[in-house]
C-alpha cells in the first residue's frame, strides 16, 4: 500500500492497526484507510458531466429498446446470468454462460464448483430484484442476506457468512506479509460500522440532486473501500449498482450489465478505485463508470436488435404453426435452454405435448439436444446463446 499517497488523501485518513498474523506466527503493526463519509456534492468538471449525460442518454435508449420486446422480463433473465459470469470472473471464478444456463436443470452434484458459485450470484440477484420490486430500500441487512446467498456452499461459507466482518482484512496480500497489501480497508470496529451506516443513509437519501450515474459511481467506490464483508464485496457492490439504477427508475428492468466492461478493463477499474482514495479526484472515476454504462447500454441495444431478428426468423420458420412450438420459439430469447418438463410447466401442457413441440423445433434446426442419456433432456438454441455472449 502506498502509505505516502494515502496519508495525504483528502477523502479519508490512515489509522494505526495491529494484530497477529498466524501465517507467519508474528505480530504486525501497520495502517488502514478509513474513508470520509460521502459528500452531498462531488466536485466534477464539465467534461465529466458531459460523459455522465452521454451515458444517461444511452441508458435511456437501452431501456426503450428493451421495452420493444413483447416481454422485456425475458431479456432480464439472460442479462442476470451474463452479469453473473462477468462479475464472478472479476473475482477469479470462471464459468461459461452456457454452463450457467444448463445448471438450471442439473442436480448440485452435476455442476462444477465454479458454476455453482456463479449460480449463487443469480440466486442472490433474483432475490435482490424482487426485494426492490417490493419497495424495499437498499440496506445493510439486505446486503447481509445477499452475501450469505453468494457464499452458500463455497469455500468461504461459514460462521462469517451473512454478517459484516469482525476482523481485519487485507487486499492483495496473497501469501505475503500484510505490509505488502495493495490496500487495507478500515478496522472492523465502530469505524467500519459507522462508515457503513453513513453509506446506507447516503445511498437512500433521494433529496440529493445528483445524476444517477454519479450516485452509482460514488456509492460503489465507498462500498468497495469500506469492504464490509470477508468475501463477496466486489460482486455485492456491483449488484448494488444495478439496484440503484432500478430504484432511480433509469432502468425498468435489470437488462444492463456493467461487469462485462469492467472485466475487460479490470486494471483500469481496480486502479480507479484506489486512485480516488489517493487523490480525492472524482473525475476519472466517474468518467470510467460513465464509459462502462455507455458502452454496455449500446450493447443492450445491439443485443435487442439481434434477438428480435432471431425471434422473427423463428416465426418465419414456423409460419402457419400454432401452439406450443411457436410459444417456445417466441420465448427462446429468455430461455435459450429448455426441457420438456420446463416447457410443460411454463405453458400448461402435458409432458408429451411439450416433448413433441421441442422435437419439431429440433427438426427445424432451431433447437439441438445438449445432453444425452437423460430422461429430461436439455435442448439449446445456439443462435440465441451466440447473441447473448
Amino acid at each position: 500500500m502506498d502509505v505516502d499517497k494515502l496519508s495525504e488523501s483528502p477523502v479519508g485518513q490512515l489509522v494505526a492497526i495491529s494484530g497477529y498474523d498466524p501465517r507467519f506466527k508474528e505480530p504486525y503493526d501497520y495502517v488502514a484507510f478509513v474513508p470520509d463519509p460521502l459528500p452531498a456534492e462531488l466536485p466534477l468538471d464539465a467534461v465529466t458531466y458531459a460523459a455522465v449525460i452521454d451515458a444517461s442518454a444511452a441508458m435511456a435508449r437501452a431501456d426503450q429498446a428493451a421495452s420493444l420486446l413483447p416481454n422485456p422480463v425475458l431479456l432480464a433473465r439472460p442479462a442476470t446470468r451474463r452479469e453473473a459470469v462477468s462479475t464472478s470472473a472479476l473475482e477469479g471464478t470462471y464459468a461459461a454462460l452456457s454452463d450457467v444456463f444448463a445448471a438450471d436443470f442439473l442436480d448440485a452434484d452435476e455442476v462444477t464448483s465454479s458454476v455453482s458459485e456463479v449460480r449463487n450470484y443469480v440466486t442472490a440477484a433474483d432475490a435482490a430484484y424482487e426485494m426492490i420490486a417490493d419497495g424495499q430500500p437498499i440496506s445493510i441487512r439486505m446486503l447481509e442476506d445477499l452475501q450469505r446467498a453468494l457464499l452458500r456452499g463455497t469455500s468461504s461459507d461459514g460462521p462469517h457468512a451473512g454478517s459484516v466482518r469482525t476482523t481485519q482484512v487485507f487486499i492483495g496480500v496473497g501469501t505475503r506479509r500484510v505490509t505488502t497489501a495493495r490496500f487495507v480497508p478500515p478496522p472492523a470496529d465502530h469505524r467500519l460500522r459507522d462508515g457503513l451506516e453513513s453509506w446506507q443513509e447516503w445511498i437512500r437519501d433521494t433529496s440529493k440532486e445528483l445524476p444517477t450515474i454519479i450516485r452509482v459511481a460514488a456509492a460503489h467506490y465507498q462500498f468497495e473501500t469500506l469492504h464490509p464483508f470477508h468475501d463477496g464485496n466486489g460482486r455485492l457492490g456491483r449488484l448494488v449498482m444495478a439496484l440503484q439504477l432500478m430504484i432511480s427508475g433509469d432502468l425498468r428492468y435489470p437488462v444492463l450489465n456493467i461487469s462485462p466492461w469492467l472485466e475487460q478493463n479490470r486494471t483500469e477499474y481496480q486502479d480507479g478505485l484506489l486512485r480516488v482514495s489517493q487523490t480525492g479526484d472524482w473525475n476519472p472515476w466517474v468518467c470510467l463508470i460513465s464509459t462502462a454504462v455507455h458502452a454496455e447500454a449500446l450493447e443492450v441495444i445491439a443485443r435487442v436488435d439481434k434477438l428480435l431478428a432471431l425471434r422473427q426468423g423463428f416465426q418465419a420458420l414456423l409460419r402457419g404453426s400454432k401452439g406450443v412450438s411457436l410459444r417456445i420459439a417466441d420465448d427462446l430469447i429468455g430461455y435459450p435452454m429448455v426441457t420438456a418438463s420446463l416447457a410443460s410447466q411454463l405453458y400448461g401442457v402435458s409432458y408429451q405435448a411439450a416433448n413433441t413441440a421441442i422435437a419439431k423445433l429440433v427438426d427445424l434446426g432451431i433447437l439441438r439436444q445438449r445432453s444425452a442419456g437423460r430422461y429430461d433432456r436439455i435442448f439449446q438454441c445456439d443462435a440465441v446463446l451466440a447473441a447473448l455472449e
